[in-house]
């Protein structure tokens, strides 16, 4: 009987072996096709958008003429809306985490705002457009301004980031918690000197994701109104603008190569952008978790 126990003991072991080299290799395959379509994407977006790339390509505003069109009003338009959109977003969403998590008390209510905040993460960017479109530009009168698509793609990224500072300050151990209240600091020096530093690197893993999103997202902010096509500088946060996701889509949709080509080159400057903003972020998590 112990024979038999062992051999039927050593078959199901090789089935359940056998079924997890089956699934790694599945997910290995996913992986790997994954890479590759990305490695073909950027091979295919620098080889074609290198040659413009130059010092009169981020000097120069928008032109009908591709030889002379540039990127400069898109750039720096994109530079002010996220000046506004992340320390809004950022204020906002990890203020109401904080109160969700250590202030409020846990009841129906406070379940049924949760259960929103997690849907309107999965709501579709034109509708923050539109949400937009009318607190900020009409009933706030802030008009096709910098700061009405700023505080628009606040709202647009706000859900992100809310649901994953709740994670990561929910996985903070209880236990220095109760090390700061033992020591007799109060509730808010816990959360201010040990909860939030403590839970940095999460909040921040989740708001690059968020903001990366923020950057490359075009709709919502057609729909408060920013331009296809501007040849000047903002002046201010009242100032009209576009942005270099719209700009790009205007170069794409045309039918010249040339102007397609000056598109794959302005998503160079892009995931330049992008890259220097995970890269500082990135340096903020890895201080935080180093300390703690």
């Amino acid at each position: 009987m112990k024979l038999i126990d062992q051999s039927l003991v050593v078959k199901k072991m090789g089935g359940r072996l056998a079924k997890n080299q089956v699934f790694k290799g599945i997910y290995l395959a996913a992986t790997l096709f994954s890479l590759v379509v990305l490695a073909i994407l950027m091979f295919r977006i620098f080889t074609q958008g290198y040659a413009y790339l130059s010092w009169d390509f981020l000097q120069n505003f928008t032109s009908y003429v591709a030889s002379r069109a540039g990127i400069k009003a898109a750039f720096f338009g994109t530079i002010w809306v996220m000046a506004v959109t992340i320390p809004v977003s950022l204020i906002l969403g990890v203020g109401t985490a904080i109160y969700l998590e250590e202030y409020a008390k846990k009841n129906r209510f406070t379940t049924f705002i949760q259960m929103n905040i997690s849907n309107l993460a999965g709501v579709p960017s034109i509708v923050f457009g539109l949400l937009g479109l009318t607190i900020f530009v009409r009933f706030f009168d802030l008009g096709r301004s910098i700061l009405a698509g700023g505080f628009t793609m606040a709202l647009l990224i706000l859900p992100v980031i809310v649901v994953a500072s709740q994670e990561a300050i929910r996985s903070v151990p209880g236990q220095l918690r109760e090390a700061s209240f033992g020591m007799g600091a109060t509730k808010w020096q816990t959360i201010y000197r040990i909860v939030l530093p403590t839970a940095v690197p999460g909040i921040l893993t989740g708001s690059i994701l968020a903001f990366s999103r923020a950057v490359g997202e075009t709709a919502p902010l057609l729909v408060v109104g920013a331009f296809a096509a501007v040849r000047y500088l903002p002046d201010d946060l009242f100032s009209t603008f576009t942005v270099m996701p719209i700009q790009i889509y205007q170069w794409a949709a045309r039918p010249q190569e040339d102007f397609q080509t000056l598109a794959a080159a302005g998503i160079i400057i892009l995931f330049i952008i992008l890259i220097v903003m995970n890269s500082i972020a990135v340096l903020i998590r890895n201080k935080f978790s180093k300390r703690y």
